[in-house]
């Protein structure tokens, strides 16, 4: 069987983008749900979720594992893994770990570009690494099944994460640096560390991660996939898109703000502009998976390689976490 994963997208969640989703064929989707959010605002997130999943039946239900993939393409469904691209909704509480999973959480990051209570993220100046609580909270993550996701995090937290973590990481929405210097973008040492350990990297469509931005080739893109593969295994690839389709400008701000500033801090990635970048012709919304199945096979990838970067390792993952 060859899946279809898109494993980051924060979209402006409604019906044309879950048909969206299917039209792409994509069988599993891994959706933030939260960024700054304590718990009792993911509890109201959770109840928004809970009315899409009734409203949207024929098309999305909430996944728990790789069986759940498998549901999916069998059903022509799309299955919704819940993720957090913070470590709010776990306040200072170790307990909540357990109770997050059980409310679908399946993805969560250590921190969201600033300094958390687990670890550092990529626009702090000192990166002092994983916390004690960081270190408890990624043992916890572990036993009830939670991937430790450091796509935000900054360098030396990572390579704690790795170290720390008795199952493989994920970076789920990132690019490597030597093609395009952004501060989220990862070394060739952290990615080659990554993939030894059997962590996955999700590759992202976001243009500010992106050579030449909005302006990307489809070409360059499918170049540096290759790139990449010669720094860790191949079966350690695939697509994190970070769409975020239909989302206001005003979320961007809010993402990067949160709640703990009310300077108008868009971020060096964003050469202090406010609002999303326009994507990609070639990947306007997940449709474009098309676009990049045709690029990789170009570029000389095999039918299964390219099955992989665009699904089946994140299958794989899956299965193996």
């Amino acid at each position: 069987m060859n899946y279809r994963i898109d494993n980051l997208q924060y979209c402006k969640w409604s019906r044309k983008i879950f048909e969206i989703n299917r039209e792409a064929g994509l069988d599993a989707v891994h959706v933030t749900i939260v960024y700054h959010e304590d718990f009792d605002e993911l509890l109201l997130e959770i109840k928004k979720w809970d009315k899409l999943f009734k409203e949207n039946s024929d098309l999305i239900f909430l996944g728990g594992n790789h069986e759940d993939i498998e549901k999916a393409q069998l059903e022509k469904k799309t299955a919704i893994f819940f993720g957090f691209q913070n470590c709010s909704p776990i306040e200072d509480d170790i307990n909540l770990v357990e109770k997050v999973h059980e409310l679908g959480c399946r993805f969560m990051q250590l921190t969201y570009n600033n300094q958390s209570l687990l670890a550092t993220g990529c626009y702090e100046k000192v990166d002092s690494g994983v916390t004690n609580f960081g270190r408890e909270t990624i043992k916890e993550m572990n036993k009830v099944g939670i991937v430790v996701d450091m796509s935000h995090s900054a360098e030396k937290s990572t390579f704690d994460a790795i170290e720390i973590s008795e199952k493989p990481i994920a970076i789920t929405h990132a690019n490597p640096a030597f093609w395009h210097p952004a501060k989220r973008n990862k070394s060739n040492d952290l990615l080659k560390t990554l993939g030894d350990s059997g962590g996955m990297l999700g590759l992202s469509l976001y243009p500010h991660h992106l050579k030449n931005n909005t302006n990307c080739d489809l070409d360059s893109f499918c170049e540096m996939i290759a790139r990449t593969a010669e720094i860790m295994n191949l079966k350690n690839i695939g697509i994190g898109s970070d769409l975020c389709i239909e989302q206001p400008d005003s979320v961007v701000e809010w993402m990067r703000n949160g709640t703990w500033s009310k300077s108008k801090n868009y971020g060096e990635g964003s050469k202090n502009r406010p609002g999303f970048p326009k994507q990609p012709d070639w990947f306007k919304d997940a449709r474009g998976f098309q676009n990049l199945e045709n690029g990789l096979k170009k570029i000389g990838f095999s039918e299964d390689e390219t099955n992989g970067i665009l699904g089946n390792n994140w299958f794989n993952f899956y299965k193996n976490i």
